[in-house]
């Protein structure tokens, strides 16, 4: 059976409503960018609600260097999750999402579950240009380290 998604989990200190908050401002995204293929967002508002969009600058090799992606929020509750769909700067999503889940661990403690899922990819130019999954499990745990450096910092 192929793989067409993963997950990461870590237990931050911080209560989910901290997290959220970061989260949910992409200006602030590149302190946790595991991938290092973030580099700035885009005249970016705090996202509020499913049906948002925020652009960002990214470069990497899979995209010939520098890019813009819109990311489509998918997911929004406050304090529990906040998802999103990349696509090409202009485009719709192709299909892959970013999947926050937050739970309490306590009352200054969140378990922090990241899921990258590629399951709805069937765009065969893009499945050639893009090898999935591209960000790694351990990429994936790096994001969730550098996040909980971020809102601890």
């Amino acid at each position: 059976m192929t793989t067409t998604s993963q997950t990461a989990t870590r237990t931050i200190n911080a209560p989910a409503t901290e997290i959220f908050d970061l989260l949910s401002n992409p200006e602030r995204h590149t302190e946790f960018d595991g991938s290092g293929f973030l580099r700035s967002a885009v005249k970016s508002q705090r996202i509020t609600a499913v049906g948002d969009t925020f652009r960002m600058n990214m470069e990497g090799p899979h995209m010939g260097g520098e890019y813009q992606m819109d990311n489509h929020v998918s997911g929004f509750q406050p304090g529990i999750l906040i998802a999103w769909k990349p696509a090409p700067a202009g485009t719709e999503p192709p299909g892959w999402e970013w999947l926050y889940e937050l739970k309490s661990a306590g009352s200054d403690s969140t378990e922090v579950s990241l899921t990258y899922d590629w399951s709805k990819v069937t765009d065969k130019e893009i499945l050639k240009l893009v090898s999935f999954p591209l960000i790694t499990g351990s990429q994936m745990d790096d994001s969730l380290a550098a996040l909980a450096s971020a809102v601890n910092g």
